[in-house]
């Protein structure tokens, strides 16, 4: 099974590193990370060995959701930085050979928007309100929501606003925080609005866009109730692809015109440009559409992020994977961990399965086995690494970063940990600041007195520079990884499952002329007869082949054909 066939772009088989700004690195001490923050680091970076960045938000936003609350699509936050910093960090990357794609945030912006401002000042059915969803209210007198939507953050998705007069006016929609209105897709000024976003970024030389929640744009204009889950997970009494919001029809033609102008700068400037979804749908053959050839070059393929450690699980998500994928002609991209999920080193870390799928852990719940989950994450990056398409991987993850599970409430920031009143920990936990140095202030990545987040104690011993020393470390695998895979081109070979009498907690595959190996389990298995004739490659743990054919406990293996 191929990826994609007759590779010839950069993105299909690039590895790629997430750079949340604010936790990468502090370079004017005011425990906030910056975009010179990040240019300091481009040494690290291009060591490692990858092909692009993509950073997470860094407009001007009052920071309800952490920068995914834009209020100036054109201009850049202060504590990030400015346009000379911005132009000077695009300048380095690209002559050190790595390519930069930004986020965009199409499906809603700030109430500090000036364009929701405009609306908040206007009469109800102006054109300033219908950039955004504005409906007068239900009960006798408008004193309750149209509709019973729910917030991903908990909550419900309509806020009341008042007039001038201080007199209860029209609700407003925002499938997120209350910061965060809903632009309303339905009319042609949002689209044109963001068509000239993308072309003001371009001409400022990035290489390409990750999308914000690409499957939730389109709304249906007659807003009906809907009782399935609030996150668009499928519910057997209430299919996602039934969602008056999730993944409608409508979606696609707003990314092929947005494919038809990354084509032209593509053109125009003799370097590609290239668009990323994230695409929250199932199952993978409707998320693939995304991909088809007019419309996005890859979308987000979380399955692996989702089942755990299980090596039958992984068989056939890998296969279902590239089968969507090739259906309509796109590579697959593979993502282990990002800024809105758990770490793998936490969630790997629990014997039974992660205990709290799409929320972090906090003080008062279960802690897990750190040392268990961060080899079982070995293992299962090594595995990924070796199939067919793109990798993203998300700052940290290379130093084997755990979440930070013991945060108490004072220092919490995500929106989902007060829209439920802590029900919900959030994800504040694998957004905490990078430790660079074990000797220095905040490890390195500030000298503030404090930082935006604080670093547990345990952090000095992840801190990059041990790493670089340690040849057995997390860091060094990373970089073994990602080089081995590019001089072997796994990222566009041929993949082929093997059919096996080992161990049913055995995954293994061929890709190209390299056989690769995942144990499962939590004891040694004999793999002799997946090894004969064959030579090491690399491992995720030291020694994890014994006598040359035992496969140590929750480790992988790459082998010579």
């Amino acid at each position: 099974m191929n990826a994609h066939n007759n590779k010839t772009h950069w993105w299909e088989t690039a590895t790629i590193y997430q750079i949340y700004p604010r936790s990468f690195n502090d370079s004017n001490d005011d425990g906030i990370g910056d975009l010179n923050g990040i240019r300091e680091r481009i040494p690290y970076l291009k060591n490692l060995g990858i092909d692009a960045v993509w950073l997470s938000p860094f407009y001007k936003s009052p920071g309800a959701d952490a920068g995914y609350d834009v209020s100036d699509y054109l201009s850049i936050d202060k504590a990030a930085g400015d346009f000379p910093e911005f132009d000077a960090l695009v300048s380095e990357l690209h002559n050190n050979d790595l390519k930069i794609i930004i986020d965009i945030v199409p499906n809603h912006c700030s109430i500090e928007h000036e364009l929701f401002l405009k609306a908040l000042a206007s009469a109800p059915g102006s054109a300033e309100r219908e950039l955004f969803h504005f409906r007068d209210g239900t009960g006798e007198n408008g004193e309750l929501p149209p509709n019973n939507w729910k917030s991903h953050f908990g909550g419900n998705a309509w806020t009341q606003i008042t007039n001038p007069n201080g007199e209860p006016d029209q609700w407003y929609l925002h499938l997120f925080d209350p910061g965060q209105p809903d632009f309303n897709w339905d009319n042609p000024a949002v689209e044109q609005y963001f068509l000239d976003v993308l072309e003001f970024w371009l001409e400022r030389g990035v290489d390409g866009f990750r999308v914000d929640v690409a499957h939730l744009l389109s709304k249906d204009p007659l807003l009906p109730n809907w009782d399935g889950p609030a996150n668009g997970k499928q519910h057997p009494d209430f299919p996602t692809q039934d969602s008056p919001m999730f993944g409608r029809d409508e979606v696609h033609n707003i990314f092929r015109s947005w494919r038809e102008l990354l084509d032209k700068y593509s053109s125009d400037t003799g370097t590609e440009k290239m668009m990323c979804g994230e695409v929250c749908v199932q199952p993978l053959s409707w998320q693939a559409q995304w991909a088809r050839p007019d419309e996005m070059h890859t979308v987000f393929n979380f399955s692996l992020l989702e089942i755990g450690f299980d090596s039958e699980a992984w068989a056939t998500t890998i296969s279902n994977s590239l089968e969507a994928f090739n259906a309509v002609g796109a590579p697959t991209t593979w993502v282990l961990n990002n800024h809105d999920v758990a770490r793998s080193t936490t969630r790997l870390g629990y014997s039974e399965g992660y205990p709290k799928p799409g929320d972090g852990v906090g003080p008062d719940d279960p802690q897990p086995d750190i040392e268990k989950g961060l080899r079982r994450a070995c293992a299962a990056v090594s595995t990924l690494f070796a199939l067919p398409g793109s990798v993203y991987i998300y700052q940290g993850e290379e130093l084997g970063l755990p979440d930070h599970t013991t945060l108490s409430a004072q220092f919490r920031n995500d929106p989902t940990y007060f829209r439920t009143a802590g029900k919900r920990i959030g994800r504040d936990g694998c957004r905490i600041p990078l430790p660079w140095n074990s000797t220095e202030k905040n490890f390195g990545f500030s000298d503030a007195d404090s930082t935006w987040l604080p670093q547990p104690a345990e952090f000095d011993t992840y801190s990059a520079n041990l790493q670089e020393r340690d040849q057995d470390s997390t860091l060094q695998l990373y970089k073994l990884l990602i080089k081995t895979r590019k001089n072997l081109n796994l990222g566009s070979s041929t993949l082929r499952m093997i059919d096996h009498n080992v161990s049913p907690r055995i995954l293994a595959f061929t890709i190209g002329e390299t056989t690769v190996v995942m144990n499962t389990d939590d004891r040694p298995i004999n793999i002799s007869e997946l090894t004969q004739e064959k030579q090491l490659i690399l491992a995720s743990i030291p020694e994890a082949l014994v006598n040359e054919h035992w496969l140590a406990a929750e480790s992988t293996v790459w082998l010579s054909v």
